[in-house]
């Protein structure tokens, strides 16, 4: 008998695909341009980076189910919005730009709420 290995991604990790998603159209319709998802680096992960008009913006999204142990936009800590800054420097590092950069917040919530704080820290 053979067994098929296919792989399946965990729930919360499809959840936090979902809310990606979910984000980018969002900013889409509010007028940001996509530049990239995901980029990677031993630093961390930038979700989404756009431009609004001129600016580099560099969105974090956060997802909650519920609020009972702090919302989306507070999970945000000081120590995550260094890693961002720290992903953002390696990012810049590898492009040529000379562009206002600004650091957002896309929170949603279980109840599809969605929370765009811009200029975040």
């Amino acid at each position: 008998m053979l067994f098929s290995t296919l792989k399946t991604k965990a729930a919360h990790l499809l959840r936090g695909e979902s809310a990606e998603q979910q984000a980018h159209e969002f900013l889409l319709k509010k007028g940001l341009k996509p530049i990239a998802r995901n980029f990677r680096c031993k630093q961390g992960e930038l979700d989404l980076i756009m431009t609004d008009k001129q600016t580099l913006v560099i969105v974090e999204v956060r997802f909650r189910q519920t609020d009972k142990y702090g919302s989306a936009a507070e999970s945000v800590t000081r120590s995550k919005q260094l890693r961002i800054i720290a992903a953002t420097q390696v990012y810049l590092s590898t492009q040529k730009l000379n562009t206002p950069i600004r650091f957002d917040v896309v929170a949603l919530s279980g109840n599809g709420k969605v929370d765009w704080i811009q200029n975040a820290f």
